[in-house]
């Protein structure tokens, strides 16, 4: 437990590096103990990863909602996370998902007592169906997407524009990041060494640039923030908050690359969402159910269900083999929940001084520089050209106020084209074989 709560001490810290993602910061520490041949407890490490996933699943919020830099599964708490933060509320939007992160673990820890039994029985029924359901929410997320044109033009093709644009950028946003996906997975630029980084170049070009370009251009100026005393949420806007992204979350967890995005969209629309403040909590909850959960997979005893990047990292290192080890990630999980809640709050109250002190457009300016720093010094030239394609992609949906879950496309179409056995067929006629 130790471990793990030492995990989440350092991911809560790293959580506010903009755009640096904890399976990077695991894949390079993964990579720097197998180098240096020192010998560590495979159990130890794994607890450590825990507590990691579980510290930044909660406090990535921060950079989210004050920096505008997200990642996958952050990227849908943007849009009322800055309107939060011009209303002067950043530090409430940051509290709302600090509480649905918090109901998103309470709703693993009593639901642990049944995992095994229920998700043995339900992985056989739906194993062999994975890419057609993978393709109907691939199509769901596609066709959900409305116009949303104002009606102001002035002739007809204008209307028609004005309402379709959206729809069209979307599209072939989708269609892009899904090009720059199958790529990637023939033809990526990093470099062998750097593997496990291939996909943090194009995630930060296609989630968290746009938005810091789009800050930099504007010149906003941030009011000075409020820290509140307390919340609006009646119970029962709790309990459909929560409810709705612990659904979404283990959709995401147990469903291969569905993100905790994609899955709170789902269970958002089925659970008919409006309340902006229901919108936040339930995001809040999606991210960590299906962060925290896709991990607690793994240490469940003969399931063997390995989901999440983390999983795939540790699962060659260590194989959980009793119950005692899987109550034990359990009971650390909720420690570290509790540790990382803490953690949040305070650096929501630090970050409200930060951008009240300091001009938005230098804190975007420095942290757009420090992407670039990263993701050169991490993944070289090759990096930084993904990066640059992925920013031109993600750059629609900003200018085109579309949604930007279809920059997920990324990650999906490789997927679902690797499912049905066309992958290969495809990467061929691109040329990429």
């Amino acid at each position: 437990m130790l471990y793990a709560l030492c995990g989440t001490l350092l991911a809560s810290l790293l959580a506010c590096v903009p755009a640096l993602h904890v399976y990077s910061v695991a894949g390079l520490m993964l990579s720097f103990l197998a180098r240096s041949g020192r010998t560590v407890l495979p159990q130890r490490v794994a607890m450590f990863m825990l507590g990691m996933v579980v510290g930044y699943s909660v406090v990535n919020t921060v950079p989210s909602l004050f920096l505008a830099t997200p990642d996958e599964s952050t990227a849908w708490i943007v849009l009322p996370g800055q309107k939060y933060l011009m209303q002067r509320r950043a530090h409430e939007a940051a509290a709302l998902a600090c509480i649905g992160s918090t109901g998103g673990v309470l709703a693993l820890v009593l639901l642990a007592p049944f995992a095994g039994t229920i998700l043995s029985p339900t992985l056989q029924v739906i194993q062999p169906h994975v890419h057609w359901l993978l393709g109907a929410i691939v199509v769901y997320i596609l066709i959900s997407e409305w116009p949303k044109g104002t009606g102001r033009g002035q002739t007809v093709p204008a209307r028609l524009w004005d309402g379709w644009k959206s729809i069209i950028a979307g599209l072939a946003t989708f269609c892009l990041s899904g090009l720059l996906g199958i790529i990637l997975a023939y033809r990526s630029l990093v470099p062998v060494g750097m593997s496990v980084q291939g996909l943090m170049p194009a995630f930060i070009g296609l989630f968290a640039i746009p938005w810091i370009l789009l800050n930099i251009l504007s010149r906003a100026q941030v009011p000075e923030q409020h820290v509140c005393t307390s919340l609006d949420v009646t119970p029962w806007l709790l309990i459909r908050g929560v409810g709705a992204g612990v659904i979404g979350g283990l959709l995401a967890a147990v469903f291969p690359v569905i993100t905790g995005g994609i899955g709170g969209l789902i269970a958002g629309h089925a659970t008919a969402q409006r309340d902006e403040r229901l919108f936040i909590l339930s995001q809040g909850t999606s991210k960590t159910v299906y962060y925290v959960g896709s991990l607690l997979l793994l240490f469940i005893p003969e399931l063997g269900l390995v989901r999440g990047g983390m999983a795939w990292m540790l699962s060659p290192l260590y194989v959980p083999h009793t119950p005692e080890e899987y109550w034990l990630a359990v009971a650390s999980m909720a420690l570290c929940c509790a540790l990382a809640s803490i953690l949040l709050l305070g650096l929501s109250r630090l970050a409200t001084i930060v951008v009240s002190r300091i001009s938005y457009r230098w804190i975007s300016l420095g942290t757009l520089s420090l992407l670039v720093v990263l993701t050169g010094s991490l993944t070289g030239w090759g990096g930084l050209l993904i990066m640059l394609a992925a920013t031109g992609i993600g750059l629609f949906p900003v200018m085109f106020h579309s949604r930007r879950m279809n920059c997920m496309g990324v990650l999906l179409v490789p997927t679902l084209l690797s499912m049905t056995g066309l992958g290969p067929m495809v990467a061929q006629w691109l040329g990429l074989v």
